[in-house]
């Protein structure tokens, strides 16, 4: 709620072309009230400012300026996210006050157990980390009526369960939590790290991890594909070139030195991207050289396909792990295959031209 009492005194005061002395003239006060009450010194009384809306015109709510605001569930964590960007306790009186306005709101629930887990985390309270696992807790019961779990996942609710743990040093209890609810290795990473930098059991972690270095470069890989097309359609060729040389390199980066195997797939389709942006930034040659590697790498790969991850650094005891791409039964068919679906016709003709001068 929101009053604009003082400055509406004067806006209509002005309206009506008269002076501090004579408004306090027709309400028979003295000028010194009027200049408090526009200066927000002080406050008329209800029977006044009910006579200067009656004098004005007015509404006592438009004199007021009266804005009721948005208190609903969705509006109401909206201001709570508000103190988090300014890292401001208060946040937690306010969480508290809400939270009996709307006890089984999930939305208010969860929220008010995300103040808790920052404000708490930050400063090593056990008290507010308490009360945040507590409301994490309520959380989860009430999520599936909530229609929430687009943005938010029982997954979620349990990380951050066990990061309270870790804090709360509960270590073992952190590991445990995530281990239980690490559904399709979606939690890899938060178990790897707990386990070898909080457990110390660094080869148990080892497992989790490699894992999670598979997921990052399955993810970066559509991610670097995805994010370079999106760029050069938006016409933001800078952004387009930097961002496919800094995920390429990475990607590149986990490759043994010398080694041959899925990766090679792989960086052919990121050069054929090379060639993509090459072409929009007017660099022909740069853009056939690269292509041209592209088709090297792709049919490198298709002499002696290697579908497992041996050729990977950083990577141990996965000797079990398949990957594969999806595009196409040859590297040479996937090449193919995403030029058409980028559909960029300088590319293709490029890709044509290619293949037609080797027959």
């Amino acid at each position: 709620m929101e009053i604009k009492l003082a400055e509406n005194i004067r806006l209509y005061r002005k309206r009506r072309n008269l002076t501090q002395e004579q408004l306090a003239q027709v309400l028979n006060v003295t000028v010194g009230a009027v200049h408090k009450w526009e200066t927000q010194l002080s406050t008329p009384e209800i029977a006044l400012i009910a006579e200067m809306a009656d004098f004005f015109g007015v509404s006592v709510d438009a004199l007021l300026g009266f804005e009721m605001k948005d208190n609903g569930p969705k509006a109401t964590v909206e201001r709570l996210k508000a103190y988090w960007k300014t890292m401001d306790p208060g946040v937690l009186d306010e969480a508290e006050r809400v939270l009996k306005r709307f006890p089984n709101s999930f939305e208010i629930v969860y929220g008010s157990a995300c103040s808790y887990m920052i404000f708490g985390g930050r400063n090593h309270e056990k008290k507010q980390l308490n009360r945040a696992l507590e409301l994490f807790e309520k959380s989860l019961v009430l999520l599936p009526q909530s229609g929430a779990q687009e943005y938010v996942s029982a997954d979620n609710i349990y990380s951050n369960m066990a990061y309270i743990r870790l804090w709360l040093g509960q270590s073992d209890q952190a590991a445990a939590l995530l281990k239980e609810h690490n559904k399709y290795g979606c939690l890899d990473d938060h178990v790897g790290l707990i386990l070898s930098v909080f457990c110390r059991r660094p080869a148990e972690a080892q497992s989790y991890l490699t894992q999670s270095v598979l997921n990052t470069a399955e993810t970066l890989y559509r991610t670097v594909i995805g994010q370079t097309v999106a760029y050069v359609q938006l016409g933001d060729l800078k952004s387009a070139r930097e961002f496919l040389l800094w995920g390429s390199t990475t990607l590149e980066g986990l490759q043994k030195p010398g080694s041959a195997g899925f990766f090679d797939r792989i960086l052919s389709q990121l050069y054929m991207l090379h060639s993509y942006v090459y072409l929009r930034l007017g660099s022909q040659e740069e853009a056939k050289s690269a292509l041209l590697r592209a088709r090297t790498l792709a049919r490198s790969f298709d002499a002696s396909p290697e579908y497992g991850v041996k050729s990977l650094r950083f990577v141990s005891d996965a000797d079990d792990v398949i990957v594969t791409d999806m595009l196409g039964n040859t590297a040479l068919d996937s090449l193919t295959f995403l030029i058409q679906v980028i559909g960029d016709d300088p590319l293709s003709a490029l890709w044509k031209e290619i293949n037609e001068n080797e027959e």
